[in-house]
């Protein structure tokens, strides 16, 4: 076994506390290696290149690379020993940035730490086994899961090339939270403008199937050959022959509050969605039919000309086969009860930016109007950030929305009441993307007053004449150091963003990490932000973590362009870590069938054994940690692999 060693010195990232130098005096000491050497950036291509000359001048059949995180470079190794004629998982990283001079301020410890970990991965690359990644054909369809704008732009990605797509909304209608809003920030552009052709674009788009008002139920398989089962709820309504005319809507004598206008309003039994609807279909609602509750009315099925009512409807399960899957599933809006001091639900005209959304709307409750619960126009209103956000009782993080959300809904305010006062709260202004800055310049332009302050409560108690009939909100302005009292007629309270009520059951479904905050986890933050730990299954848009509009377009479009990539080879390469087993060892006991998160482990029906299915295994080793026989080990991370590497720490 010949083995070379390479130190890196990151610039100064590592060798401002390591002495590199005496590190690869050391590793020229260690058993099997014929050449140690430290070089300032071995990433770069003359590093590379270094290395390469060295397999072939030495004959070098294993290399140890000290550098930064093997997730940042290690790719990038591997490529360069495999140029140079060497099995690439002959390769092993010591991360002695991340674990050594980030993390330890003495140099003597560093350097010392340093030559442990060299050593720990000179004595596992001396046991290491070539290896090849495995090959696995890719079905050419796609699903996307979640109707809004970011699944909206994946699937029509998609589609464009020429792959077959099926996009699954849960409600009867695709749009998501974006088809509720008036205008967008910072250019003020008709919110439906935008949404409305690319949504008609999707029924439309020949390669695209519309699974609405459906959920996927479960999806088996792996990367390449996902097998989907979707159950399509009971519109009781025949899809095929409503002509989307609302007769039967204008008809109906049952009522329930209407879930687009954030139940300010309400709708009928059969209705809808919205105007701009698509598809532009009648749904019943089975909680407040008349028909359904009381086995009465049926008025519906006497106005519909087209015969498209049918209550013998049931759910109906669609198999599907595809290739990859893109988790578009989106976010829901905080619960302003959560935040009792600011009087949401107490007071009637205390609001969400959600339900001021649809106030301006056209299609909303007030057809545009900016109005009070009694039918005045607000001389003064208040717009509140971060509700929800930023505050350890809540959300610790930041919404990113709210801060644009609130400068727009202040210009329209002056839009659409002249002369109305407006009071902006904010801790901290983020107006970090293109054109916001300018955007928040031209609203304090128009008269806005900026309070940097987040207020303690709002009342409705007076302390004098001029606040009776008020909603005053108590709050400190931290630029004046004192605290005040803002009498105003309405209150917007700016809300945030969180994981949706769904996502949790998703992660499941799809074996997906999440985060703390419960929305989706991402294989890695910088490298790969729309891939998950499941090969195969990218996501896209607020599923993730806070987005705007343009940023979960990007992001949607990030996750189709992964798609496209994979399947435009034919195949997809997973990494040869598979779990193996010994039949001779193992009882049968089935301990790893419940240690598994990816299901790739089976149990053989004829000998009771279990088997590994290659496709699935992600190398994660839980199974060969659990079992209780020994009868498990993982290439790349065999036992006699590992306890060697620890054998060089201890060394």
């Amino acid at each position: 076994m010949k083995i070379g060693v390479y130190i890196c010195h990151c610039g100064t990232n590592i060798a401002g506390v390591v002495d590199v130098h005496q590190v690869a005096e050391y590793a020229a000491t260690l058993p099997n290696v014929v050449v140690a050497r430290d070089y300032k950036y071995m990433c770069s291509e003359p590093g590379q290149n270094l290395i390469g000359d060295d397999i072939r001048q030495f004959g070098l059949d294993g290399v140890v690379v000290a550098a930064c995180s093997p997730t940042m470079h290690e790719p990038t190794f591997q490529t360069a020993v495999f140029r140079a004629g060497m099995n690439p998982y002959m390769f092993q990283m010591a991360s002695i940035r991340e674990h050594v001079s980030w993390v330890t301020l003495d140099p003597a410890e560093a350097t010392e730490k340093a030559k442990e970990l060299v050593e720990a991965a000179v004595f596992r690359v001396s046991l290491q086994e070539p290896l090849e990644k495995r090959r696995i054909p890719v079905k050419q369809a796609v699903l996307v899961v979640g109707g809004g704008i970011a699944g909206i732009e994946a699937a029509l990605k998609c589609a464009d090339a020429g792959k077959k797509v099926y996009l699954v909304e849960k409600e009867p209608s695709i749009g998501g939270h974006m088809a509720m809003f008036d205008k967008t920030f910072p250019t003020l552009d008709c919110s439906q403008c935008i949404l409305t052709p690319k949504m008609v674009e999707v029924v439309r788009n020949e390669n695209i199937e519309l699974l609405d008002y459906s959920e996927v139920k479960k999806i088996s398989g792996h990367v390449g050959d996902f097998k989907v089962t979707v159950v399509r709820k009971p519109r009781y309504v025949d899809s095929t022959k409503c002509t989307g005319c609302g007769i039967c809507v204008t008809k109906c004598p049952g009522r329930a509050l209407d879930e687009f206008n954030l139940g300010m309003t309400k709708r009928k039994s059969i209705y809808i969605p919205f105007p701009q609807a698509v598809p532009l279909k009648a749904v019943i609602d089975r909680d407040s039919c008349l028909y359904f509750k009381k086995n009465i009315c049926k008025v519906c099925i006497k106005f519909c000309s087209a015969g498209a009512i049918d209550f013998e409807q049931r759910p109906e399960e669609v198999e599907l086969e595809v290739g990859a899957v893109i988790l578009a599933t989106g976010f829901k809006p905080f619960d302003a009860r959560r935040v009792p001091e600011y009087g949401y639900g107490k007071f009637p005209n205390v609001i969400t930016s959600l339900e001021f959304e649809r106030l301006t709307s056209a299609s909303g409750p007030t057809g545009g109007k900016v109005v009070l619960k009694d039918g005045r126009e607000p001389e003064s209103v208040a717009i509140v950030h971060c509700v929800g956000s930023r505050n350890v009782n809540n959300n610790i993080y930041c919404s990113k929305i709210c801060c644009m959300q609130s400068l727009k809904h202040a210009h329209l305010l002056k839009e659409h009441v002249p002369g109305v006062t407006v009071y902006d709260f904010f801790i901290d202004m983020r107006a970090g993307g293109k054109g916001y800055e300018e955007f928040y310049r031209r609203v304090m332009g128009e008269g806005t007053i900026m309070i940097r302050g987040r207020p303690a409560y709002i009342t409705d108690v007076p302390v004098n004449s001029s606040e009776k009939g008020k909603l005053i909100l108590v709050a400190e302005d931290t630029i004046l150091s004192s605290v005040m009292r803002y009498p105003v007629d309405m209150v917007i309270l700016s809300i945030g963003l969180e994981a949706s009520d769904d996502a949790k059951e998703i992660a499941r479904t799809f074996t997906c990490s999440r985060t703390a905050d419960g929305f989706f986890l991402e294989k890695h933050p910088k490298l790969a932000p729309v891939s998950t730990p499941t090969a195969g299954v990218f996501i896209a848009g607020a599923c993730q973590g806070p987005k705007d509009i343009p940023e979960s377009v990007a992001q949607a479009s990030g996750a189709a362009a992964e798609t496209l990539a994979m399947m435009g080879k034919g195949y997809f390469e997973l990494e040869p870590y598979v779990a193996r087993i010994n039949e001779e060892l193992c009882s049968g006991c089935g301990v790893c069938l419940n240690l598994c998160a990816y299901n790739a482990l089976e149990r053989d029906p004829q000998t009771g054994l279990v088997n590994v299915v290659e496709a699935l295994c992600q190398g994660c080793g839980a199974c060969v940690a659990g079992c209780p026989s020994n009868a498990l080990d993982l290439d790349g991370y065999k036992t006699k692999q590992v306890l060697a590497e620890m054998e060089g720490i201890l060394a």
